[in-house]
C-alpha cells in the first residue's frame, strides 16, 4: 500500500496531553452534548480548552468531568491510528474543524472505543501512558467555558 499523503503538521505536541485532550473532548461531548473543543493550546506544562455551552458548568459537573476523563484513562484503552479516504471519515468524525485543503486522505486517532477524531498529532499508545488528569481552573464569559488542566505523570 502506498503511504498517504496528509497536511503537513507543524506543532510538536506532547502526546500524554494531547491524547487526555481527546478524551476531555469526548467527555464534553458525552456529558453536555456540546461540540469539541472551539479552541485549544495543548502544551506540557498546562493546557486550556474552550467549549461553547448555554452556561457555566457547576462545581459539581467540573468534578464529574475531572473524574470522567481519568477514569477513561484508568481503562488502558489502546490508542490507535487508521487512515481512510476523507468521505468515508464523514460517518465516523466530525470534519467541521478540518482545513479547506485536507488532503483526500485523514488519519484518524482512536481512544479505544470512547473517542474517534481526524488529527495528525503526536499520541500515546495506551492511555496508561497519560497519568492523572487534573483541572487547575476554569471561566465561563459569553457562552465560552474556559478549562485549564494538566496531567500529573
Amino acid at each position: 500500500m502506498e503511504a498517504p499523503v496528509l497536511n503537513a503538521h507543524n506543532k510538536e505536541e506532547y502526546p500524554p496531553m494531547h491524547t487526555a485532550e481527546h478524551i476531555l473532548n469526548a467527555t464534553m461531548v458525552r456529558l453536555f452534548g456540546c461540540p469539541r473543543s472551539k479552541n485549544a493550546h495543548i502544551e506540557r506544562k498546562k493546557s486550556k480548552c474552550d467549549y461553547l455551552l448555554p452556561e457555566a458548568p457547576t462545581e459539581d459537573q467540573v468534578t464529574m468531568i475531572e473524574s470522567a476523563v481519568n477514569e477513561v484513562i484508568s481503562r488502558n484503552l489502546p490508542v490507535t491510528i487508521e487512515f481512510i479516504p476523507r468521505t468515508d471519515a464523514a460517518g465516523i468524525v466530525d470534519l467541521s474543524k478540518l482545513p479547506d485543503d485536507v488532503s483526500d486522505t485523514l488519519r484518524i486517532v482512536r481512544v479505544g472505543d470512547y473517542d474517534a477524531c481526524a488529527c495528525i498529532g503526536a499520541h500515546v499508545s495506551n492511555t496508561s501512558e497519560i497519568g492523572v488528569f487534573k483541572i487547575l481552573s476554569h471561566d465561563y464569559e459569553n457562552g465560552r467555558w474556559r478549562v485549564r488542566w494538566k496531567v500529573i505523570e
